[in-house]
Order: structure tokens, then sequence, then C-alpha cells
């Protein structure tokens, strides 16, 4: 049976051994008081174990290995955090080791003692299949409902705390200006994914501050925003990117700004209604239409009401028959759609009510993030897909947020040992 350190240390965390008349290697009677707590950095595998030998108590580290003789080949036995391992447990006992002070390290093997149904199951787990969409997908069905929400929940929270410290990071590169921080974020989701650096470049080259100052004034705020993501350096026939540009060079020079390159935007392999041209215009009638918007967001307790700031978002009407300055397209809307309202709203707005609720330890502002991704509904992307394939069903965003997590930071690593669905499935009886 092929496994890792990794399988055993999920055994001997779990207590998943026969614990009947436990012996040291030498013969010696043992009892597991505490398998203590599992180490993930540097040093012993398990700190504050207890155990008993003989008469003795003891109380210390624990080291895990395949054979005892990685021990040595680990260079233990000279290095001085391992002076206080009082049990090294094995899979198979090749040699006897000697602790750091030159003690016989009291050694437990587990080779005859763990049940032959775990060894099947984690086989079945960690084989390689390439017609298995994740690894537990033949025995997926045997989780209950219940505990699959509570573990997705919990995977739920791990992402939002790992995207909440890149809010953290550039909160702090902005001084503590919240303000800043989630135009920064709202800018570059804009972008969804494939304009989403240089989305960020404009919002970084165009201080809010500018923008509030022309608040009223929709054709400074629009010049500015597509002066700075590098449109307007060139001469245009239609009278309005023609007013932009005057505009803007004007501005450019009050502010002293320096716009981003054009050559940034992407247009290849994207449907007109996404190009960049359009999410320019789409973001600047939102900037026009909400001031201290992140402020707003704080206030209201309706999410409702929140979604009502991010729609009827009405473009510049000369959008509504091009998508690119000067190259005149039958009509139609330009309108922020409800599915790219959603995505601000999951992407940006949800992750910035659970990272200030973090940030300022306000359990209020977590809750409302969790609330508001349970009221959406979820993303359609080959992830949500593959789960509803074999059998998840998803509803929310709440749930298609936490299978992302689940299929990219668990499942594509085969992590199945930290994985409470894995944990459930290895533990049937």
């Amino acid at each position: 049976m092929v496994f890792n350190e990794d399988f055993l240390h999920y055994v001997w965390k779990f207590k998943l051994f026969e614990f009947k008349d436990l012996t040291t290697t030498d013969g010696q009677p043992l009892e597991i008081l505490s398998v203590g707590m599992q180490n993930l950095n540097a040093g012993p595998d398990f700190s504050n174990s207890r155990i008993k030998i003989g008469d003795t108590i003891w109380a210390g580290n624990t080291e895990i290995h395949l054979a005892a003789s990685d021990w040595d080949k680990h260079h233990h036995t000279n290095d001085s955090a391992y002076d206080n391992v009082i049990l090294h447990v094995v899979y198979r006992n090749d040699q006897p080791v000697a602790a750091p002070d030159g003690r016989a390290l009291p050694t437990l093997e587990l080779q005859n003692r763990i049940p032959a149904d775990l060894y099947l199951r984690y086989h079945q787990l960690m084989i390689v299949n390439e017609r298995r969409i994740i690894p537990c997908q033949a025995t997926l069905k045997t989780v209950n409902s219940i505990k699959l929400h509570n573990w997705l929940t919990r995977v739920l929270i791990e992402r939002l705390d790992k995207k909440a410290s890149a809010v953290t990071e550039a909160l702090n590169n902005n001084h503590g200006d919240w303000e800043t921080t989630f135009y920064q974020f709202l800018a570059a989701n804009f972008g969804f994914s494939i304009n989403a650096v240089p989305f960020e470049l404009l919002a970084k080259s165009l201080p809010q501050n500018i923008l509030a100052k022309h608040k009223n004034n929709a054709l400074h705020i629009e010049a500015l925003i597509f002066g700075q993501a590098g449109f307007l350096g060139e001469d245009y026939q239609d009278e309005y990117p023609q007013r932009l540009k005057n505009e803007y060079e004007f501005l450019q020079t009050k502010y002293k700004l320096i716009p981003i390159e054009k050559h940034l935007w992407k247009f290849m392999r994207l449907r007109p209604q996404n190009f960049p041209t359009i999410r320019l215009a789409q973001f600047a009638a939102l900037i026009i239409q909400s001031q201290h918007l992140f402020s707003k967001i704080l206030e209201f307790k309706d999410l409702k009401v929140v979604r009502e700031l991010f729609s009827n978002i009405d473009v510049n009407s000369y959008w509504e028959t091009h998508y690119r300055f000067d190259q005149e397209s039958k009509p139609s809307s330009k309108n922020f759609g409800k599915a790219s309202v959603d995505l601000l709203l999951i992407n940006t707005v949800a992750l910035f009510l659970f990272a200030y609720g973090r940030h300022h330890q306000q359990e209020v502002y977590i809750d409302r993030s969790l609330l508001l991704l349970e009221s959406l509904p979820f993303e359609h992307n080959h992830v949500v897909n593959d789960f509803e394939e074999i059998g998840v069903k998803v509803k929310t965003a709440f749930e298609s947020q936490a299978l992302l997590e689940l299929r990219n930071s668990y499942c594509n690593h085969k992590k199945c040992l930290q994985c409470g669905v894995g944990n459930h499935i290895l533990n049937l009886k």
C-alpha cells in the first residue's frame, strides 16, 4: 500500500489505529494519554503529547516517519529542536533510533495496527484517475447535506480571509483609506479578469479625490477616465470623443496626470458588450452617480438597497450606437446587466464588508457579507458546472464561492486529509 507521512499524521491525529495492548518496539507497555497538537511548521510533528510508558508519564513532542531510519536521514539526532521528543511513531521499525541525548528513543510501530478498510478508502481517494473531476467523486454522495454545508461554510471563510489579506495590504499602502482601497478593487473587478490589470492601473493613476472634485460634471469624469485609460491620445471624427479629448488635455495639465498605455487593454476574444471601452463607460457612469460608495454600503442594512447602487447605471448615450470611438454600430443598450452587477457584489462588496468586519472586529459586517452571498445567485463557471455534474446542488453565490475554494485549495492538490469531506469519507464505519 502506497501512502505518505501525511497519512500517518492523519491516523495519529484522529487515533485511527488499534489501541489494544499497545507496546513500544522494545516491549514496554504504552498508553497514549494525548496525541498532542499538530505542528505545521518546522520541528517535531506533534507538540504537547502525553504518554505513559510502564509506570512513568511523559510530556513532550511526537515525531512521525514512514520508517524509523528516516530519523537519521532527516538529521534529527543533531538537531536540538528534537531534544524533547518522547515518542517516535513509525509505520515500519527498520532500525533502533537514538534521541539527541543518546538514549534509546521509545518507538511505536503502526504497521499492523491500521484498519485495512482505512487503507482502502485512502487509496481510493488518492489514486490518479483522469476521469474523476475530484478525488472523492465516487463517494461524495455518502456525505450528508448538513456536513457538506458546514464544511463549505468553513472553506468560504478561508477564501474570504485570504482575499481580505490582500485588502488589508492595499489598505496599508493607502494609509488606511477605505474609500480609495474600495475604488481600486472595484475598478479591477470592472475588468472582469481579462482587463483587471489595466483597470487597476487606471484607478491608481487617477486618485479618487480628483474625480470627487468633478462629481457635478459628467463630461469631466468621462474625460478623466478615458484619458487616463489612454484612449484620448489620437484624433477622432465624432464630436463626443473630440470633446472628451479637449477636456482631458486641460485636466491632464492641471493635475499633472500620466495616462496608462492604451495597448494594455485587451479586445481580443471578447464579446463587444464586454469591450474595455464599454466597461470604462459603465465605470464612469457609476462614479458619476455614486460618490463615497463604500461609506454608503456600510450604512445600508437592506441588501436590496446595496444592489440598487450598482443597478440602473446609465452610460452616455453615445455608446448606444458605438462599441469603439468613431465606429458606429446598431443601437443597443450598454447599461450594466444583472449578471455583471452580481459579480461586482460577490467579488467587491461582499469581500469589503467581510474585510472591514475582520479589520474592525465587528461581526455585523461579516454577517452582512455572508448574507449578501446567500442572497445572490451562483456564478456560472466550469468549476460550478463540474460539481453540478457529480450531483452537488448549487443555488447561491455562498455555495459557488465555497466550491471554488474547495476545488482550488483542496481537491486540485489532493488535500483530502485536511478536508472535512475527505475526513468524513475516511472515517465511515
